[in-house]
């Protein structure tokens, strides 16, 4: 099963899905290898640049924005004209200094100024349940409060990517409901002394509020059948996942039905399961094959222990199986599109 217009090798191939695939290699190497203008959107989380070596491996800091350079520049050829990038990318600081390190902007500057990119809109996601750190400037010295913001660049090709708002809405406060009820007795239409025209068309029902750039999504699945599977296996999970509502947001917002997503870091492949679950086609690249395999389980869902064993012994000769995720014994087709609500991170506007 292979709905995609390109070909991948199939012993890069670590197991497929009815919309996708995750793939096990160096995803330089896959990017080189991908046809002009085939991708619709590439949604990651690279390894940050966090002085703290990972097991999961992090580039130094010092080396970070040429390392990640050569990724950006293989991928502007890969994405659609109308596409995008979307790269979510932590902080970190300076080496025994309560001092930020630049190098999350840094990257910014490179893909805009010398790669090509645009910046079509920064983001922030803000995660409430993140531990204090780092624990020698904040938990310890006390002179820092804790660190819970990433910076996620939306980068695009072109001044007019493909988006839609309106696939993002989140619902209106109470205060906009009252105001939608009754607008006359809310305000009148004037111009405001910040110099905004406020019209009738304000008391509008639009069936939702335009989500701001900030993103409140907290980042605990400690219940999530990923986790639970892993642990009931014995294995190590993925240390670095980001949350199902954050790559949901962006696939949501900049892609349609049967577009392609590409992940370039895969790690647990949440961005892959995501995009299944919206019906998007999608490419997941993780070069450990150990965390590329375990990633299958996120298909699983309401499978037996037993079956998930055989089903990752099968991926684990390389037979690059088709993982089909059943819930009630339902095909994947006949599930919504996400259990995903943009009401839990989206802050309610007026």
């Amino acid at each position: 099963m292979n709905n995609l217009p390109f070909e991948i090798p199939e012993y890069k191939q670590v197991y497929k899905t009815r919309k996708g695939m995750q793939i096990c290699e160096d995803s330089l190497e896959t990017l080189r290898a991908l046809p002009d203008e085939s991708i619709d959107l590439i949604m990651t989380s690279p390894p940050f640049a966090l002085l703290r070596q990972k097991k999961y491996g992090n580039e130094k800091q010092d080396d970070y924005v040429q390392w990640l350079s050569e990724f950006g520049k293989e991928a502007i050829r890969t994405i659609k004209p109308k596409g995008s990038f979307v790269l979510d990318i932590g902080g970190a600081y300076q080496r025994g200094r309560p001092v930020r390190s630049l190098y999350n902007f840094r990257v910014l500057l490179d893909f805009c100024d010398n790669i090509g990119y645009r910046l079509a809109q920064e983001f922030f996601w803000y995660n409430p349940s993140k531990l204090p750190s780092p624990i020698e400037w904040v938990n310890k010295r006390k002179i820092r409060v804790k660190d819970a913001v990433n910076t996620v660049w939306w980068f695009s090709k072109t001044d007019y990517p493909k988006a839609d708002v309106t696939n993002v809405l989140t619902p209106y406060s109470e205060r906009m409901k009252a105001l939608l009820r009754n607008p006359d007795k809310f305000y009148q239409p004037k111009e405001r002394p910040s110099g905004h025209d406020i019209s009738k068309g304000f008391g509008k029902d639009n069936n939702g509020a335009i989500p701001p750039n900030l993103l409140q999504i907290s980042n605990t699945e400690s219940t999530s059948h990923y986790l639970r599977t892993c642990k009931n296996l014995d294995k190590p999970a993925h240390p670095a996942r980001f949350p199902q509502a954050l790559p949901d947001f962006f696939i949501r917002f900049l892609t349609e039905p049967n577009d392609i997503v590409l992940d370039i870091f895969s790690g647990s492949n949440t961005t892959g399961y995501t995009a299944e679950l919206l019906g998007r086609r999608w490419v997941s690249i993780e070069i450990d094959k150990a965390y590329a395999i375990l990633s299958a389980v996120r298909f699983m869902e309401g499978w037996d222990l037993d079956h998930i064993k055989e089903t990752l012994i099968e991926i684990e000769k390389n037979n690059a199986p088709i993982v089909d995720r059943l819930v009630n014994d339902q095909p994947l087709n006949k599930i919504k599109s996400s259990s995903v609500k943009l009401e839990d991170f989206c802050l309610s506007q007026e």
